[in-house]
């Protein structure tokens, strides 16, 4: 052994001795080949764990690096994480010519690889198909480092999955192509939400240290750049195998520059995806030999020698690998039946047990019914519970323990007869043992005991209710995220409908579960499970169908706040929603219990209930909708989704006017001709169809792109009718109606052309695409005219340009075609046409990305959708939000205003299509409140003076709500005066005005500052407005007498000030000083040079002997009045210090930080 293994393991020996288990470790060891039997027995042989763990460290230390490295990955496999990680940095290189097992290629290195990355192990008997293995290598090789797809299909059952983990069991294949790791996901059927799920899994695997983020992605958008990040950055020339790929749009959300192996039964998953693509059949399943190869070793005989049923055997399990190992389970166990269960096969007395089931697969129903009634009698019941379980989920040991009431042995012990007889898998990658169903069986054991099923899931849920209450379940607990996930199904499978109200209506469980996976599969949930939710009949939900719609609301519109860290308060989130909801109901009710025991939470006096500004809610699909238009007289609206279907309706009524089935997979994009004669649809299918807006007629069908077709859009002159196409081959296309093929195709972008759109006089064609550019195309001669790069509007020290990833999502062209604006990420840009120069940006500001924008042709306003189910509109002049539009439950796609501007579409994955006004939203919308904000008490009154986010001042009675606009001008500060008689305010432009509320007289300062004012303070008596600015300066004006002193010291700009006693003046600022002055000479009487850093905040005790100072530095300081170095350095935070406070009797201060943590 190396001498810096053995040291290493030296070092770590006591730990490792306190806590190992031998028992599986030492099996794991035994199964590489580096102990044996009689030295397992010797440690079996000593008295105590700890024991018999000092006895195996011992004879490792006498070993070899082989031996060290098998004792690694047996305690990563037993879920040692920990002490591995111990051991890591002592890991001897191997050369990959030594250290093989008996099938060539398989290393120690190549053992740990796949242990980490999840990769299951073999079945129990395994027979190497070394053609098939071989060509999956070849294929892999050829990726050469390069994004691609390799994808083996093949009907169900046919071994892929395992064809997938062996090709990768190769220490040349790894060290050569793949030193990055290889990452295994099992996908199955999914929907949006579970696809989202299964991101987030993967991303926290990826991320173990938290070193990228702290948060789980809450869209699949950003779980699809997060899992691009990691794969480039921390896992770069890795390999992330994606196992059991159903359907082709999964595939998108994987399609960032990644090398990846696929299983699936479709060969065209991938044709929606970018990149070299290599497919490798796996038609045929197994050959007769291997099939008599994996019988042979399941009842140890030479092939030669296995009797003539065996032959027959073969052949009824029409090469299936799965169900040829359930017979050879069964014959090891009774190895004089051959001739009873060739018999069995044949008699097929079980072929119509499935009678629903999405497989037709007789020989293994007949398989299973035959191993299922072999079973022993004490453990049938124990494999008819697993009937409950989900496809494609692997379940912890914990949770069958809960459901057996057992320990974790006796239950480990039953499913091991389980997988010895192929009924079931185990994965041991984990931290814990990991059981799981084939997709077949899963569908065998649902049909078999449908009658049961109810029972089976009411089952699991008593036994969780025994064993847990939800708020005792803990993150750190193996079983924790199997409840989270599947406990509303189980209840909702077991007609627990009460039950399941309480669960989905507590805010203690929608706390816990958003806190671990954010609010997406809860809203699903909220989705699937409506139908019971909304029964009157049930008294927990107060006989009320809007609950569900309330709770539904609550976790959609505060999506974007649900998973960050620190995690909001969700009693305090409940408070804010209308008095009306449920929510807020629950939420009163938990605050009065907890305030009782100290909490502080704030209730709203002039709460507004804005809801229900959509003019017109419509669900004409039965699936996402993708996209929504109006028709150029602004009457009708077309619609199209993920249902295939093209849809329209009156966009007055919402009265459906045409129904037509338009493609053989999701279509993506439609427009009406500006003569509102045709309607164009395109889509995955790679065709895009022009239709009859009247009768729905097919007018013409092309079918020239390679790759789906993202969008379409006709030109705005109806004389010379042109369509533009734009697809994931990166081309576009222009067409004429009268014309059978394409007029132009479009060279130029090199990926996906996301969005186009023509200018209002026709002469140019904009084109924006995922190579992270906008292009304008002269139509009249198909030629590029101009190419922005979008992604050097990107450039910042953060994210290096070289390794960013920019998609351009669509643009729109403003009314006179001067301007367009463009979106990608989370930001919008302006940019001239003419200089192609950027004369604007907008920063969302959401952890989100846009996801669609239109210019409105009437004003300057913009429409925008963002990814976690917002839509906002925008002032593009001002480059300020004006409206937020709430009220879709789930991603939104598309908007579109209308014609004249007065209303817009938005379109969304909750299967609906809204209409907004756009005067009725923009009145409506809550105006935003600045920072800058002033609040006087008085008698009974509370009076709050603010400046919004128009940069208005507002006059605000606390207790009616009633506001009165003081001035529209660019106040930047304000500040009532003690009496309630003036108002002062300082503007953008350092004017410092003071207004008087009786009569509107106002007084300006005849100096004012350089600078915006930042702050502005009456003194006590009212006659004396103190104010200080960006230009470093702080006045003091006696406003009545126009007299002025300026304090003048600080070398930054003024962070901020306080008055004290005896006309004394704290002031901090950028340059780290805190100065205390004479406001009446002028003079500085302290200077305090507390922080290397900006001073963020102070704040002065209350027996006025003692201020704090806080800083970008991450300390803060206490300090004396009466000396001039600290009493108190505080160090600890990790992030900058925003602010402190004294306790009322001045002996405690607390401090808080910008990553939440208050000290």
């Amino acid at each position: 052994m190396d001498a810096k293994a053995r040291n290493c393991l030296l070092q770590h020996r006591e730990a490792l001795e306190k806590d190992i288990k031998t028992s599986y470790i030492m099996d794991y060891m035994i199964s590489d080949g580096v102990l044996t039997v009689s030295e397992e027995e010797k440690v079996k042989n000593e008295p105590t764990r700890q024991q018999k763990a000092a006895m195996l460290i011992k004879m490792i230390l006498k070993k070899d690096n082989y031996c060290y490295i098998s004792f690694y990955k047996a305690l990563l496999q037993e879920g040692y994480k920990d002490l591995a990680a111990l051991l890591h940095g002592g890991i001897p290189v191997l050369s990959s010519s030594n250290g093989k097992d008996s099938l060539v290629g398989v290393t120690s290195y190549v053992k740990t690889v796949l242990c980490e990355g999840g990769v299951p192990q073999r079945p129990v008997v395994f027979v190497t198909r070394k053609k098939l293995v071989h060509a999956i290598r070849q294929k892999l090789l050829k990726l050469d480092g390069e994004p691609g797809w390799v994808t083996i299909y093949g009907m169900a059952g046919c071994g892929k999955s395992v064809l997938a983990a062996e090709a990768v069991r190769d220490h040349t294949l790894l060290e050569g192509c793949f030193p990055g790791g290889v990452h295994w996901l099992s996908v199955g059927k999914q929907d949006k939400s579970g696809l989202l799920m299964k991101l987030q899994n993967l991303c926290t695997r990826l991320d173990q240290d938290e070193s990228f983020s702290q948060r789980l992605p809450l869209n699949i958008e950003e779980a699809k750049d997060r899992l691009r990040i990691l794969m480039l950055r921390k896992h770069p020339r890795s390999l992330l195998i994606l196992d059991d790929v159903w359907d082709p749009w999964v595939l998108k959300a994987f399609d960032n520059q990644c090398q990846i192996l696929l299983t699936t039964r479709d060969r065209s998953v991938t044709d929606s995806v970018m990149g070299p693509k290599y497919v490798i059949p796996v038609e045929s399943g197994l050959g007769k030999e291997k099939g008599l190869e994996i019988l042979s070793l399941f009842v140890n005989m030479k092939k030669a020698d296995l009797p003539e049923q065996a032959h027959s055997i073969i052949k009824e399990c029409k090469g299936s690998p799965l169900v040829v190992s359930l017979i050879g389970a069964l014959l090891r166990d009774f190895p004089n039946r051959w001739e009873y269960y060739l018999r069995q096969l044949q008699n097929k007395q079980f072929k119509r047990i499935r009678k629903c089931s999405s497989y037709d697969y007789e020989a293994l129903d007949e398989a299973m019914s035959i191993s299922v009634e072999m079973l022993r009698e004490d453990i049938k019941d124990y494999y008819t519970d697993l009937s409950i379980l989900q496809k494609d989920v692997k379940v912890p040991t914990k949770v069958l323990c809960i459901l057996w009431d057992m320990e974790t042995e006796e239950v480990e012990d039953i499913l091991q007869e389980f997988v010895n007889k192929s009924l079931l898998f185990c994965d041991r990658n984990g931290k814990s043992f990991r059981y799981y169903l084939h997709d077949l069986q899963v569908d065998f054991l649902t049909e078999k005991n449908r009658s049961q099923l109810q029972d089976l899931h009411r089952k699991i849920i008593t036994q969780f209710q025994r064993h847990h209450r939800l708020h005792t379940l803990s993150p750190d607990q193996e079983d924790c995220m199997y409840w989270y996930n599947f406990l509303a199904y189980h209840m909702a499978s077991a007609n627990m409908h009460k039950e399941l109200c309480a669960l989905m209506f507590s805010l203690d469980w929608i706390k816990a579960k958003t806190e671990l996976v954010g609010p997406a599969h809860l809203i699903h949930e909220f989705v699937e499970y409506r139908h019971i939710l909304d029964e009157k009949e049930i008294s927990v939900c107060s006989q009320d169908c809007s609950v569900c719609e309330n709770f539904q609301e609550f976790l959609s519109l505060n999506g974007h706040l649900l998973g960050r860290q620190p995690f909001p308060n969700i009693v305090q989130l409940g408070l804010c929603e209308p008095e009306t909801s449920e929510v807020y109901q629950q939420a009163k009710l938990q605050a009065k219990q907890e305030v009782d025991n100290g909490m502080l939470y704030l209730e709203w006096i002039n709460k507004k209930n804005i809801k229900n500004l959509s003019r017109l809610v419509v669900r004409p699909h039965t699936d996402a909708v993708y996209h929504a238009c109006f028709s150029g007289d602004g009457q009708r609206i077309a619609s199209c989704g993920a249902d295939k279907t093209l849809q329209v309706f009156k966009a007055e009524t919402g009265e459906k006017l045409l129904e037509i089935k338009a493609h053989e997979d999701e279509v993506l994009c439609c427009a009406f001709s500006t003569d509102d004669r045709f309607i164009a649809t395109c889509s995955v299918d790679k065709k895009v169809k022009i239709w009859n807006s009247m009768t729905g007629e097919l007018v013409h069908t092309y079918d020239e792109h390679s790759e789906q077709v993202n969008c379409c859009h006709f030109t705005n002159n109806s004389h010379h009718l042109l369509l533009a196409t734009g697809s994931s081959d990166s081309f576009l296309k222009l067409w004429d109606l009268n014309e059978k093929d394409c007029r132009n195709t479009m060279f130029g972008h090199t990926n996906s052309v996301n969005h186009c759109r023509f200018s209002p006089d026709d002469k140019l064609l904009a084109s924006c695409s995922a190579d992270g550019s906008l292009k304008l195309w002269d139509v009249k001669s198909a030629n590029e005219r101009k190419s922005i790069n979008v992604k050097q509007f990107f450039i910042s020290s953060e994210e290096p340009q070289e390794d960013m990833e920019v998609i351009v999502k669509c643009c729109s062209w403003s009314s006179d075609g001067a301007r367009i604006m463009v979106a990608a990420k989370n930001k919008i840009f302006l940019v001239d046409v003419h200089t192609c120069g950027l004369l604007a940006e907008i920063h969302t500001g959401h952890h989100s990305t846009i996801q669609y924008c239109d210019f409105s042709p009437s004003n300057h306003l913009a429409v925008v959708a963002l990814s976690q189910y917002c839509v906002e509109l925008w002032n593009m002049d001002s480059c300020l939000k004006v409206a937020d539009c709430r009220g879709h439950l789930s991603w939104v796609h598309s908007v579109m205003f209308s014609p004249d501007g007065s209303s817009f579409l938005t379109s969304s994955d909750d299967e609906t299509i809204r209409l907004w006004e756009t005067k009725k939203v923009c009145k409506n919308s809550g105006i935003v409140l600045k920072q800058e904000i002033d609040v006087l008490f008085q008698e009974n009154e509370v009076m709050i003076l603010a400046v919004d986010n128009m940069r208005r001042l507002q006059l605000i009675n606390g207790k009616t709500g009633q506001i009165d606009y003081l001035t529209e001008a660019q106040v930047s500060s304000c500040c009532l005066s003690p009496h309630l008689q003036y108002v002062a305010l300082g503007g953008e432009d350092g004017a410092i005005k003071i207004l008087e509320l009786l009569n509107n007289r106002i007084f300006q300062s005849k100096i004012g500052h350089k600078s915006a004012v930042r702050h502005v303070q009456f003194t006590t008596d009212g006659k004396t407005l103190i104010s200080s600015s960006d230009d470093s300066v702080i006045q003091v004006w006696n406003w009545q007498s126009e007299e002025y002193v300026f304090l003048q010291a600080h070398q930054e700009a003024v962070k901020d000030f306080r008055l004290l006693r005896n006309s004394r003046l704290l002031s901090w600022s950028f340059d780290g000083t805190v100065k205390v002055w004479n406001i009446i000479t002028g003079r500085i009487e302290k200077d305090f040079v507390c922080h290397q850093d900006t001073v963020l905040s102070c704040d002065i005790s209350p027996d006025a002997t003692k201020f704090s100072s806080t800083s970008a530095d991450k300390t803060a300081k206490i300090w004396s009045f009466e000396l001039l170095s600290p009493l108190h350095e505080l160090r600890g935070h990790k992030g900058c210090v925003r602010c402190s406070v004294f306790s009322g009797d001045s002996t405690l201060l607390a401090t808080g930080d910008d990553n939440g943590e208050i000290r």
